[in-house]
Protein backbone atom coordinates (compact mmCIF):
# COMPACT_ATOMS: atom_id res chain seq x y z
CA UNK A 1 0.00 0.00 0.00
CA UNK A 2 1.30 3.41 -0.62
CA UNK A 3 2.47 5.04 2.41
CA UNK A 4 3.09 9.22 3.56
CA UNK A 5 6.27 10.73 3.11
CA UNK A 6 6.07 14.24 5.77
CA UNK A 7 9.36 15.62 3.74
CA UNK A 8 6.99 15.54 0.90
CA UNK A 9 4.15 17.37 2.11
CA UNK A 10 5.84 21.00 1.79
CA UNK A 11 6.70 20.75 -1.36
CA UNK A 12 5.50 23.44 -3.61
CA UNK A 13 3.07 23.12 -6.21
CA UNK A 14 4.39 22.29 -9.84
CA UNK A 15 2.76 22.36 -13.11
CA UNK A 16 2.28 19.37 -15.67
CA UNK A 17 5.43 18.43 -17.47
CA UNK A 18 4.61 19.36 -21.53
CA UNK A 19 4.61 16.48 -23.47
CA UNK A 20 6.84 17.04 -26.52
CA UNK A 21 8.37 13.56 -27.21
CA UNK A 22 5.94 11.50 -26.65
CA UNK A 23 6.73 10.24 -23.26
CA UNK A 24 3.70 11.37 -21.66
CA UNK A 25 0.79 10.70 -23.78
CA UNK A 26 -2.47 11.10 -22.25
CA UNK A 27 -4.66 8.73 -22.33
CA UNK A 28 -8.29 9.54 -23.71
CA UNK A 29 -11.53 8.17 -21.67
CA UNK A 30 -11.33 4.96 -23.73
CA UNK A 31 -7.91 4.17 -23.15
CA UNK A 32 -8.23 4.33 -19.20
CA UNK A 33 -12.10 2.30 -20.06
CA UNK A 34 -9.89 -0.23 -21.37
CA UNK A 35 -7.20 -0.58 -18.54
CA UNK A 36 -9.36 -0.16 -15.73
CA UNK A 37 -11.05 -4.01 -15.24
CA UNK A 38 -7.40 -4.65 -14.49
CA UNK A 39 -6.78 -2.43 -11.48
CA UNK A 40 -8.57 -0.83 -8.89
CA UNK A 41 -9.72 2.52 -8.02
CA UNK A 42 -7.68 4.15 -4.87
CA UNK A 43 -8.16 7.77 -3.38
CA UNK A 44 -4.38 9.26 -1.92
CA UNK A 45 -3.84 11.99 0.33
CA UNK A 46 -1.34 14.54 -0.47
CA UNK A 47 2.28 13.18 0.06
CA UNK A 48 1.62 9.40 -0.20
CA UNK A 49 4.14 7.79 -2.02
CA UNK A 50 2.96 5.05 -4.97
CA UNK A 51 6.32 4.03 -5.67
CA UNK A 52 9.50 4.20 -4.62
CA UNK A 53 13.09 3.98 -6.23
CA UNK A 54 14.16 0.29 -5.73
CA UNK A 55 10.39 -1.14 -5.56
CA UNK A 56 10.28 -4.25 -7.62
CA UNK A 57 7.25 -5.43 -9.21
CA UNK A 58 5.39 -2.22 -9.13
CA UNK A 59 2.19 -1.63 -11.07
CA UNK A 60 1.15 1.26 -13.23
CA UNK A 61 -1.12 4.42 -11.82
CA UNK A 62 -3.55 6.59 -14.15
CA UNK A 63 -4.26 9.49 -12.56
CA UNK A 64 -8.40 10.37 -13.06
CA UNK A 65 -8.13 13.50 -10.53
CA UNK A 66 -5.08 15.45 -9.15
CA UNK A 67 -1.40 15.58 -10.08
CA UNK A 68 1.38 13.21 -9.20
CA UNK A 69 5.46 13.96 -8.98
CA UNK A 70 8.01 11.89 -10.12
CA UNK A 71 10.94 12.62 -8.53
CA UNK A 72 14.89 11.06 -8.37
CA UNK A 73 15.57 11.18 -4.81
CA UNK A 74 19.63 11.59 -4.83
CA UNK A 75 20.77 11.79 -1.03
CA UNK A 76 18.22 11.19 2.10
CA UNK A 77 19.69 14.79 3.27
CA UNK A 78 19.17 16.78 0.01
CA UNK A 79 15.36 17.53 -1.41
CA UNK A 80 14.58 14.90 -4.49
CA UNK A 81 15.14 16.43 -7.70
CA UNK A 82 11.71 16.80 -9.91
CA UNK A 83 11.60 14.71 -13.26
CA UNK A 84 8.27 14.97 -13.60
CA UNK A 85 4.80 16.02 -12.68
CA UNK A 86 1.50 14.27 -13.74
CA UNK A 87 -2.30 15.25 -14.30
CA UNK A 88 -5.35 14.05 -15.11
CA UNK A 89 -5.11 10.98 -17.94
CA UNK A 90 -1.22 10.12 -17.32
CA UNK A 91 0.10 7.08 -16.68
CA UNK A 92 2.95 7.25 -14.07
CA UNK A 93 5.43 4.64 -14.33
CA UNK A 94 8.31 3.53 -16.42
CA UNK A 95 9.63 0.35 -18.22
CA UNK A 96 10.29 -1.60 -15.12
CA UNK A 97 6.88 -1.71 -14.75
CA UNK A 98 6.70 -4.12 -17.51
CA UNK A 99 9.91 -6.06 -16.62
CA UNK A 100 9.02 -6.64 -12.74
CA UNK A 101 12.86 -5.24 -12.39
CA UNK A 102 13.74 -1.93 -9.71
CA UNK A 103 12.20 1.68 -10.78
CA UNK A 104 14.88 4.23 -10.92
CA UNK A 105 12.79 7.15 -9.20
CA UNK A 106 9.61 7.60 -6.63
CA UNK A 107 5.90 8.90 -7.66
CA UNK A 108 4.72 11.09 -4.69
CA UNK A 109 1.02 12.70 -4.75
CA UNK A 110 1.29 15.97 -5.26
CA UNK A 111 -2.44 17.00 -4.18
CA UNK A 112 -5.06 14.67 -2.88
CA UNK A 113 -5.39 12.03 -5.98
CA UNK A 114 -7.75 9.76 -7.38
CA UNK A 115 -5.86 6.91 -9.52
CA UNK A 116 -6.60 3.98 -10.94
CA UNK A 117 -3.78 1.25 -9.80
CA UNK A 118 -2.78 -1.55 -12.17
CA UNK A 119 -1.08 -4.29 -10.27
CA UNK A 120 2.17 -5.74 -12.10
CA UNK A 121 0.72 -8.87 -12.72
CA UNK A 122 -2.03 -7.67 -14.57
CA UNK A 123 -0.52 -5.06 -16.29
CA UNK A 124 0.89 -7.74 -18.79
CA UNK A 125 -2.37 -8.77 -19.23
CA UNK A 126 -4.01 -5.43 -20.15
CA UNK A 127 -1.33 -4.38 -22.75
CA UNK A 128 -1.43 -8.26 -24.06
CA UNK A 129 -5.24 -7.60 -24.44
CA UNK A 130 -5.22 -4.39 -26.21
CA UNK A 131 -1.98 -4.10 -28.75
CA UNK A 132 -2.25 -0.59 -29.38
CA UNK A 133 -2.91 0.55 -25.63
CA UNK A 134 -0.02 -1.61 -24.92
CA UNK A 135 2.68 -0.24 -27.96
CA UNK A 136 1.26 3.51 -26.51
CA UNK A 137 2.29 2.43 -22.92
CA UNK A 138 5.70 0.72 -24.47
CA UNK A 139 6.66 3.56 -26.42
CA UNK A 140 6.09 6.02 -23.65
CA UNK A 141 8.24 3.88 -21.09
CA UNK A 142 11.32 3.56 -23.50
CA UNK A 143 11.31 7.08 -24.20
CA UNK A 144 10.84 7.84 -20.11
CA UNK A 145 14.21 5.40 -19.78
CA UNK A 146 15.65 7.67 -21.93
CA UNK A 147 15.29 10.80 -20.74
CA UNK A 148 15.96 8.96 -16.92
CA UNK A 149 19.45 8.10 -18.80
CA UNK A 150 20.26 11.65 -19.79
CA UNK A 151 19.11 13.68 -16.80
CA UNK A 152 21.57 11.44 -14.71
CA UNK A 153 18.60 9.31 -12.27
CA UNK A 154 19.27 6.15 -11.02
CA UNK A 155 22.71 4.61 -9.72
CA UNK A 156 25.90 7.09 -8.93
CA UNK A 157 29.26 5.58 -10.15
CA UNK A 158 32.30 7.34 -8.68
CA UNK A 159 35.95 6.54 -10.28
CA UNK A 160 38.68 7.42 -12.44
CA UNK A 161 38.01 7.76 -16.41
CA UNK A 162 41.01 5.55 -16.36
CA UNK A 163 39.72 2.72 -14.34
CA UNK A 164 38.85 -0.42 -16.43
CA UNK A 165 36.67 -1.65 -13.37
CA UNK A 166 34.82 1.88 -13.44
CA UNK A 167 34.51 1.59 -17.19
CA UNK A 168 33.45 -2.06 -16.69
CA UNK A 169 30.29 -1.26 -13.97
CA UNK A 170 29.65 1.70 -16.48
CA UNK A 171 29.19 -0.40 -19.37
CA UNK A 172 27.74 -3.33 -17.90
CA UNK A 173 25.02 -0.20 -16.88
CA UNK A 174 24.56 0.94 -20.19
CA UNK A 175 24.07 -2.24 -21.98
CA UNK A 176 21.54 -3.26 -19.29
CA UNK A 177 19.61 0.05 -20.23
CA UNK A 178 20.64 0.89 -16.26
CA UNK A 179 19.99 5.04 -15.73
CA UNK A 180 22.93 6.14 -13.77
CA UNK A 181 25.11 9.41 -13.34
CA UNK A 182 28.75 9.21 -13.18
CA UNK A 183 31.21 11.28 -11.06
CA UNK A 184 34.51 11.39 -12.42
CA UNK A 185 37.39 11.79 -9.30
CA UNK A 186 39.72 13.04 -11.89
CA UNK A 187 37.76 16.47 -12.75
CA UNK A 188 34.78 16.56 -10.62
CA UNK A 189 35.68 17.82 -7.15
CA UNK A 190 32.37 16.48 -5.71
CA UNK A 191 33.42 12.67 -6.22
CA UNK A 192 36.19 13.28 -3.95
CA UNK A 193 33.92 15.11 -1.49
CA UNK A 194 31.47 12.37 -1.34
CA UNK A 195 34.20 9.43 -1.46
CA UNK A 196 35.66 11.18 1.32
CA UNK A 197 32.30 11.64 3.39
CA UNK A 198 31.70 8.03 3.29
CA UNK A 199 35.35 7.18 4.49
CA UNK A 200 36.37 5.40 1.53
CA UNK A 201 39.85 5.86 0.14
CA UNK A 202 40.98 6.08 -4.16
CA UNK A 203 42.03 3.13 -4.13
CA UNK A 204 38.53 0.76 -2.98
CA UNK A 205 36.62 3.02 -6.44
CA UNK A 206 34.75 2.40 -8.24
CA UNK A 207 32.20 2.88 -5.77
CA UNK A 208 28.56 2.69 -6.78
CA UNK A 209 26.32 4.30 -4.84
CA UNK A 210 22.04 3.43 -4.99
CA UNK A 211 19.12 5.16 -3.37
CA UNK A 212 21.26 7.51 -1.73
CA UNK A 213 21.96 4.57 1.40
CA UNK A 214 23.55 0.86 -0.40
CA UNK A 215 27.44 1.68 -1.12
CA UNK A 216 29.11 -1.07 -2.75
CA UNK A 217 32.95 -0.61 -3.49
CA UNK A 218 33.74 -1.94 -7.07
CA UNK A 219 31.03 -4.35 -7.13
CA UNK A 220 30.81 -7.62 -9.75
CA UNK A 221 28.62 -7.55 -12.67
CA UNK A 222 26.76 -9.95 -10.76
CA UNK A 223 26.54 -8.47 -7.68
CA UNK A 224 25.05 -5.73 -9.21
CA UNK A 225 22.69 -6.93 -11.04
CA UNK A 226 21.71 -8.44 -7.70
CA UNK A 227 20.80 -4.94 -6.39
CA UNK A 228 19.59 -3.38 -9.12
CA UNK A 229 16.96 -7.02 -9.39
CA UNK A 230 18.11 -7.19 -13.04
CA UNK A 231 18.23 -10.96 -11.91
CA UNK A 232 15.48 -12.69 -11.55
CA UNK A 233 14.35 -16.30 -10.32
CA UNK A 234 13.84 -18.92 -12.53
CA UNK A 235 10.61 -20.98 -12.45
CA UNK A 236 10.81 -23.38 -10.12
CA UNK A 237 11.21 -26.28 -12.15
CA UNK A 238 13.42 -29.01 -12.91
CA UNK A 239 14.25 -29.23 -16.24
CA UNK A 240 13.16 -26.31 -18.96
CA UNK A 241 11.81 -27.20 -22.18
CA UNK A 242 14.14 -25.41 -23.92
CA UNK A 243 17.58 -23.02 -22.74
CA UNK A 244 18.48 -20.69 -25.11
CA UNK A 245 22.23 -19.37 -24.52
CA UNK A 246 22.32 -15.90 -25.52
CA UNK A 247 19.93 -12.85 -25.95
CA UNK A 248 20.19 -11.14 -29.22
CA UNK A 249 18.15 -10.90 -31.96
CA UNK A 250 18.46 -14.25 -32.57
CA UNK A 251 18.02 -15.61 -28.71
CA UNK A 252 15.22 -13.24 -28.21
CA UNK A 253 13.18 -14.30 -31.36
CA UNK A 254 13.43 -18.31 -29.98
CA UNK A 255 12.26 -17.25 -26.73
CA UNK A 256 9.17 -15.44 -28.19
CA UNK A 257 8.28 -18.39 -30.46
CA UNK A 258 8.90 -20.66 -28.07
CA UNK A 259 7.13 -18.90 -24.93
CA UNK A 260 4.41 -18.38 -27.39
CA UNK A 261 3.93 -21.92 -27.85
CA UNK A 262 3.94 -23.26 -24.49
CA UNK A 263 7.20 -24.03 -23.78
CA UNK A 264 8.98 -23.19 -20.68
CA UNK A 265 11.68 -21.47 -21.74
CA UNK A 266 14.92 -20.09 -20.25
CA UNK A 267 17.30 -17.61 -21.58
CA UNK A 268 20.82 -16.64 -20.44
CA UNK A 269 23.14 -14.10 -21.87
CA UNK A 270 26.60 -13.22 -20.29
CA UNK A 271 26.42 -8.96 -20.29
CA UNK A 272 22.74 -8.09 -21.57
CA UNK A 273 19.91 -8.47 -22.95
CA UNK A 274 20.32 -7.38 -27.38
CA UNK A 275 23.41 -8.59 -27.62
CA UNK A 276 26.03 -6.71 -29.98
CA UNK A 277 22.88 -5.38 -31.67
CA UNK A 278 22.05 -3.68 -28.79
CA UNK A 279 24.77 -1.60 -29.13
CA UNK A 280 23.56 -0.32 -32.43
CA UNK A 281 22.45 3.31 -32.47
CA UNK A 282 20.69 3.04 -35.62
CA UNK A 283 19.41 -0.22 -37.48
CA UNK A 284 17.75 1.44 -40.86
CA UNK A 285 17.53 -1.77 -43.02
CA UNK A 286 15.12 -3.89 -40.40
CA UNK A 287 11.72 -4.69 -41.74
CA UNK A 288 8.64 -2.31 -40.41
CA UNK A 289 10.89 0.36 -39.01
CA UNK A 290 11.32 2.95 -41.87
CA UNK A 291 12.75 5.63 -39.89
CA UNK A 292 15.21 3.17 -38.01
CA UNK A 293 15.58 1.60 -34.85
CA UNK A 294 17.66 1.67 -32.26
CA UNK A 295 18.95 -1.37 -31.06
CA UNK A 296 18.37 -0.98 -27.94
CA UNK A 297 14.59 -0.42 -28.40
CA UNK A 298 14.33 -3.19 -30.56
CA UNK A 299 16.21 -5.24 -27.51
CA UNK A 300 13.54 -3.77 -25.13
CA UNK A 301 10.13 -4.56 -27.07
CA UNK A 302 11.69 -7.91 -27.59
CA UNK A 303 11.80 -8.74 -23.87
CA UNK A 304 8.95 -7.41 -22.38
CA UNK A 305 7.23 -9.62 -25.73
CA UNK A 306 8.86 -12.90 -24.70
CA UNK A 307 8.45 -12.05 -20.62
CA UNK A 308 4.54 -11.29 -21.98
CA UNK A 309 4.68 -14.79 -22.37
CA UNK A 310 6.35 -15.99 -19.55
CA UNK A 311 9.89 -16.56 -20.64
CA UNK A 312 12.45 -16.10 -17.82
CA UNK A 313 16.11 -14.55 -18.38
CA UNK A 314 19.09 -14.70 -16.40
CA UNK A 315 21.72 -11.90 -17.14
CA UNK A 316 24.08 -11.93 -16.12
CA UNK A 317 24.58 -15.92 -17.09
CA UNK A 318 27.35 -16.62 -18.55
CA UNK A 319 27.81 -20.45 -20.01
CA UNK A 320 30.78 -22.36 -19.62
CA UNK A 321 29.92 -25.70 -19.66
CA UNK A 322 27.30 -27.64 -21.92
CA UNK A 323 26.79 -31.60 -21.00
CA UNK A 324 23.90 -34.29 -21.58
CA UNK A 325 22.93 -36.48 -18.72
CA UNK A 326 20.25 -38.65 -18.19
CA UNK A 327 18.51 -37.49 -21.57
CA UNK A 328 18.48 -33.81 -21.09
CA UNK A 329 21.16 -31.35 -21.10
CA UNK A 330 22.92 -29.52 -17.98
CA UNK A 331 24.36 -25.34 -19.01
CA UNK A 332 26.96 -24.77 -16.08
CA UNK A 333 27.83 -21.10 -15.53
CA UNK A 334 30.23 -18.92 -14.57
CA UNK A 335 30.25 -18.73 -10.39
CA UNK A 336 28.85 -22.05 -10.38
CA UNK A 337 25.12 -22.45 -11.14
CA UNK A 338 23.43 -25.16 -12.80
CA UNK A 339 20.53 -25.07 -15.61
CA UNK A 340 19.05 -27.81 -16.97
CA UNK A 341 16.52 -28.14 -20.09
CA UNK A 342 15.51 -30.67 -22.72
CA UNK A 343 16.40 -28.84 -25.49
CA UNK A 344 19.44 -26.22 -26.34
CA UNK A 345 19.20 -23.48 -28.66
CA UNK A 346 22.81 -22.08 -29.26
CA UNK A 347 22.55 -17.85 -29.52
CA UNK A 348 25.37 -16.85 -28.49
CA UNK A 349 26.17 -14.81 -31.58
CA UNK A 350 30.05 -13.29 -32.07
CA UNK A 351 32.33 -11.09 -30.37
CA UNK A 352 34.63 -8.29 -31.84
CA UNK A 353 37.84 -8.85 -32.74
CA UNK A 354 41.10 -7.59 -30.98
CA UNK A 355 43.76 -5.38 -32.78
CA UNK A 356 47.02 -6.84 -31.54
CA UNK A 357 49.42 -3.51 -31.96
CA UNK A 358 51.93 -1.87 -29.62
CA UNK A 359 50.20 0.19 -26.85
CA UNK A 360 46.83 -1.78 -27.00
CA UNK A 361 47.07 -3.96 -24.09
CA UNK A 362 47.96 -0.74 -21.77
CA UNK A 363 45.33 1.56 -23.35
CA UNK A 364 42.53 -0.95 -23.59
CA UNK A 365 40.91 -0.33 -20.63
CA UNK A 366 40.42 3.01 -20.63
CA UNK A 367 40.24 4.50 -23.67
CA UNK A 368 39.11 1.64 -26.71
CA UNK A 369 35.35 0.45 -27.68
CA UNK A 370 34.04 -2.33 -29.32
CA UNK A 371 30.57 -0.61 -29.93
CA UNK A 372 29.61 3.00 -30.03
CA UNK A 373 26.37 3.50 -27.67
CA UNK A 374 25.71 7.24 -26.02
CA UNK A 375 27.75 5.47 -23.17
CA UNK A 376 30.95 6.18 -25.41
CA UNK A 377 29.60 9.24 -27.02
CA UNK A 378 29.29 10.40 -23.66
CA UNK A 379 32.75 9.92 -22.49
CA UNK A 380 34.43 11.27 -26.10
CA UNK A 381 32.05 14.21 -26.79
CA UNK A 382 34.16 17.28 -27.47
CA UNK A 383 37.17 15.11 -28.59
CA UNK A 384 38.64 13.67 -31.71
CA UNK A 385 37.96 9.93 -32.35
CA UNK A 386 39.36 7.09 -34.19
CA UNK A 387 37.19 3.85 -35.90
CA UNK A 388 38.76 1.41 -37.55
CA UNK A 389 36.90 -0.50 -39.41
CA UNK A 390 34.88 -0.78 -43.29
CA UNK A 391 31.72 -2.13 -42.93
CA UNK A 392 28.24 -1.26 -41.70
CA UNK A 393 28.93 -1.38 -38.09
CA UNK A 394 31.97 1.13 -38.11
CA UNK A 395 30.03 2.97 -40.39
CA UNK A 396 27.36 3.34 -38.21
CA UNK A 397 29.05 4.09 -35.34
CA UNK A 398 31.29 6.95 -37.80
CA UNK A 399 28.00 8.59 -38.40
CA UNK A 400 27.21 8.43 -34.93
CA UNK A 401 29.94 9.71 -33.02
CA UNK A 402 30.23 12.61 -35.81
CA UNK A 403 27.13 14.13 -34.09
CA UNK A 404 29.17 14.88 -30.88
CA UNK A 405 32.89 14.21 -31.64
CA UNK A 406 35.03 17.16 -33.00
CA UNK A 407 35.99 14.83 -35.96
CA UNK A 408 35.61 11.42 -36.48
CA UNK A 409 38.75 9.65 -38.30
CA UNK A 410 37.56 6.39 -40.15
CA UNK A 411 40.25 4.02 -41.34
CA UNK A 412 39.31 1.08 -43.79
CA UNK A 413 42.37 -0.99 -45.14
CA UNK A 414 41.20 -0.87 -49.01
CA UNK A 415 40.29 1.90 -51.39
CA UNK A 416 36.83 1.17 -51.75
CA UNK A 417 34.14 2.80 -48.82
CA UNK A 418 31.41 0.80 -50.82
CA UNK A 419 33.45 -2.50 -50.73
CA UNK A 420 31.72 -3.77 -47.91
CA UNK A 421 29.39 -0.67 -46.42
CA UNK A 422 25.80 -0.41 -47.59
CA UNK A 423 25.98 2.45 -50.13
CA UNK A 424 23.32 4.29 -48.23
CA UNK A 425 26.04 4.85 -45.75
CA UNK A 426 29.03 5.38 -47.43
CA UNK A 427 27.08 7.96 -49.43
CA UNK A 428 26.72 9.68 -45.75
CA UNK A 429 29.96 9.44 -44.93
CA UNK A 430 31.23 11.26 -48.22
CA UNK A 431 28.80 13.53 -46.86
CA UNK A 432 29.51 14.25 -43.78
CA UNK A 433 32.54 17.32 -43.08
CA UNK A 434 33.24 15.37 -39.29
CA UNK A 435 34.54 12.18 -40.76
CA UNK A 436 37.49 11.99 -42.48
CA UNK A 437 38.26 8.98 -44.39
CA UNK A 438 42.00 6.80 -44.27
CA UNK A 439 41.90 4.92 -47.43
CA UNK A 440 44.48 1.70 -47.01
CA UNK A 441 45.65 2.25 -43.94
CA UNK A 442 46.28 0.61 -40.77
CA UNK A 443 46.06 1.26 -37.09
CA UNK A 444 49.55 0.66 -36.25
CA UNK A 445 50.16 1.92 -32.68
CA UNK A 446 48.62 3.38 -29.71
CA UNK A 447 50.18 6.35 -27.29
CA UNK A 448 49.23 7.91 -24.64
CA UNK A 449 49.98 8.03 -20.95
CA UNK A 450 47.03 7.41 -18.43
CA UNK A 451 44.79 7.48 -21.61
CA UNK A 452 44.68 7.44 -25.51
CA UNK A 453 46.45 10.88 -27.30
CA UNK A 454 46.99 9.78 -30.88
CA UNK A 455 46.72 7.05 -32.91
CA UNK A 456 49.39 5.82 -35.35
CA UNK A 457 48.14 5.32 -38.78
CA UNK A 458 50.62 3.58 -41.62
CA UNK A 459 49.38 3.84 -45.41
CA UNK A 460 49.45 0.33 -46.57
CA UNK A 461 50.63 2.00 -50.31
CA UNK A 462 53.65 4.22 -49.76
CA UNK A 463 53.71 3.19 -45.80
CA UNK A 464 54.32 6.79 -45.04
CA UNK A 465 53.04 6.93 -40.89
CA UNK A 466 51.01 9.81 -39.48
CA UNK A 467 50.22 10.75 -35.99
CA UNK A 468 46.31 11.35 -35.52
CA UNK A 469 45.67 13.40 -32.36
CA UNK A 470 42.64 11.12 -31.15
CA UNK A 471 40.69 10.48 -27.14
CA UNK A 472 39.03 6.93 -28.13
CA UNK A 473 39.62 4.32 -30.66
CA UNK A 474 36.50 2.11 -31.86
CA UNK A 475 37.80 -1.16 -33.25
CA UNK A 476 34.89 -2.50 -35.87
CA UNK A 477 37.27 -4.99 -37.53
CA UNK A 478 34.56 -8.07 -38.14
CA UNK A 479 34.25 -10.41 -35.17
CA UNK A 480 34.43 -14.21 -33.93
CA UNK A 481 32.06 -16.78 -32.42
CA UNK A 482 31.72 -17.26 -29.23
CA UNK A 483 31.93 -21.19 -28.98
CA UNK A 484 35.24 -22.21 -27.03
CA UNK A 485 33.09 -22.59 -24.20
CA UNK A 486 31.25 -25.77 -25.92
CA UNK A 487 32.01 -29.13 -25.41
CA UNK A 488 33.75 -31.18 -28.19
CA UNK A 489 30.73 -33.18 -29.27
CA UNK A 490 29.06 -29.86 -31.09
CA UNK A 491 31.23 -29.36 -34.03
CA UNK A 492 32.84 -26.48 -35.45
CA UNK A 493 34.01 -25.13 -38.93
CA UNK A 494 38.15 -24.29 -39.26
CA UNK A 495 36.79 -20.42 -37.56
CA UNK A 496 34.70 -22.01 -34.88
CA UNK A 497 31.23 -21.09 -36.18
CA UNK A 498 29.02 -24.22 -35.23
CA UNK A 499 27.90 -26.15 -37.93
CA UNK A 500 24.17 -27.17 -38.69
CA UNK A 501 22.13 -29.84 -40.83
CA UNK A 502 23.39 -32.60 -39.13
CA UNK A 503 20.86 -35.33 -39.11
CA UNK A 504 16.75 -35.57 -40.05
CA UNK A 505 16.34 -33.04 -38.16
CA UNK A 506 16.27 -29.04 -39.65
CA UNK A 507 19.00 -27.03 -40.95
CA UNK A 508 19.52 -25.76 -37.66
CA UNK A 509 20.38 -28.94 -35.39
CA UNK A 510 24.13 -29.27 -34.82
CA UNK A 511 26.24 -32.13 -34.44
CA UNK A 512 24.74 -32.92 -31.31
CA UNK A 513 20.72 -34.61 -31.27
CA UNK A 514 18.83 -31.65 -29.62
CA UNK A 515 21.18 -29.23 -29.70
CA UNK A 516 20.17 -26.29 -32.13
CA UNK A 517 22.33 -22.96 -33.44
CA UNK A 518 20.84 -19.81 -34.23
CA UNK A 519 22.02 -16.72 -35.86
CA UNK A 520 25.42 -15.17 -36.01
CA UNK A 521 27.06 -18.54 -34.42
CA UNK A 522 25.73 -20.70 -36.73
CA UNK A 523 28.45 -21.33 -39.64
CA UNK A 524 26.71 -20.42 -42.97
CA UNK A 525 24.46 -17.21 -41.72
CA UNK A 526 23.92 -14.09 -42.54
CA UNK A 527 25.34 -11.70 -40.45
CA UNK A 528 21.93 -9.29 -39.92
CA UNK A 529 19.40 -8.49 -37.38
CA UNK A 530 16.91 -9.93 -39.58
CA UNK A 531 18.36 -12.87 -40.72
CA UNK A 532 19.15 -13.66 -36.55
CA UNK A 533 15.14 -12.72 -36.09
CA UNK A 534 14.01 -15.40 -38.44
CA UNK A 535 16.62 -18.05 -37.38
CA UNK A 536 15.67 -17.91 -33.69
CA UNK A 537 12.15 -17.88 -34.40
CA UNK A 538 12.38 -20.71 -36.67
CA UNK A 539 15.00 -23.12 -34.51
CA UNK A 540 11.97 -22.82 -31.70
CA UNK A 541 9.66 -24.14 -33.79
CA UNK A 542 12.05 -26.95 -34.76
CA UNK A 543 12.42 -27.28 -31.07
CA UNK A 544 8.90 -27.75 -30.56
CA UNK A 545 8.74 -30.38 -33.07
CA UNK A 546 12.04 -32.27 -31.62
CA UNK A 547 10.27 -32.10 -27.74
CA UNK A 548 7.09 -33.98 -29.73
CA UNK A 549 8.76 -36.57 -31.30
CA UNK A 550 11.05 -37.26 -28.02
CA UNK A 551 7.49 -37.82 -26.36
CA UNK A 552 8.65 -34.37 -23.91
CA UNK A 553 5.35 -32.35 -25.55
Amino acid sequence: MPTSSSSELDLPHLPETPDITGAYPRLTDEQIALLTPYGERKQLARGSVLFREGDLDRGLFVVLDGSVRVVHEEDPHEASRVIAVHGRGRFVGDLSMLTGQAVYVTAVAQTDVEVVETPFDRLRDAVADSPALGDLILRAFILRRNIHVDAGVGLRIIGSRYSADARRLRDFASRNRVPYRWEDLDDDPNAERTLRSLGIPPDQTPVMIWKGRTVLRNPGNAELAEVLGLRENAPPRFTHDILIVGAGPAGLAAAVTAASEGLSTIVLDGIATGGQAGTSSQIENYLGFPAGISGAELADRGVVQARKFGAAFKVPGEAESLERADGHFIVGLTGGDRVEAHAVVLATGVRYRRLEIPGMRRLEGSSVFYAATEFEARLCRGDPVTVVGGGNSAGQAALFLARSATIVNLVIRHDDLNRDMSRYLAGRIADNPRVRVWSTCEVCELRGGSRLEEVTVQDGKTDERRHLSTAALFVLIGSEPYTAWLSDEIALDRRGFVLTGAGDATTFQTSSTGVFAAGDVRSGSVKRVASAVGEGAVAARFVYDYLVKTGRR
